[in-house]
């Protein structure tokens, strides 16, 4: 798997989806469906192809005519990366809260209730009692804004 450094923007994770639901796609494929979904033009559609490819997360198959786009990452890996990128750039003294409030509003099986309270339990073993800011070198925990 290629190691993708740029992130992706909402519209080219809207591709990606259609392609790793499909494994594989034409752009001709993609645009039949990103038509339904979306107002974009056909060639809004191959620019956010073209611009995957040039940022690594897909390739194709060379072929000149119905070229076929192959993820280079898995959905769930890309999924992860987004995430922890994120997260990291986030205070890390307000992650915790800002996990609550999106696991509040997203809809979960019970199998994924299952799971996150199975991991929140191993980890809530060796949690601390507060999670420190680390929005400045050697910043207080009394911060205004993160005590809110």
């Amino acid at each position: 798997m290629v190691k993708q450094t740029q992130t992706m923007t909402t519209s080219e994770w809207k591709i990606m989806r259609v392609i790793w639901t499909l494994g594989e796609a034409t752009s001709r494929q993609v645009i039949r469906v990103m038509v339904q979904k979306t107002d974009w033009s056909p060639s809004t559609i191959k620019t956010l192809i073209t611009r995957l490819q040039a940022k690594g997360y897909l390739t194709d198959n060379g072929a000149s005519r119905d070229r076929l786009y192959l993820p280079t990452v898995a959905e769930h890996e890309a999924m992860t990366a987004t995430l922890s990128r994120t997260f990291h750039a986030m205070c890390a003294m307000c992650v915790g809260q800002a996990l609550v409030d999106v696991l509040a509003t997203t809809p979960l099986s019970k199998h994924d209730i299952t799971q996150l309270q199975d991991t929140l339990q191993t980890k809530y073993t060796q949690a601390p009692d507060r999670i420190a800011c680390d929005c400045m070198p050697h910043q207080q925990e009394e911060i205004a804004h993160h005590d809110k």
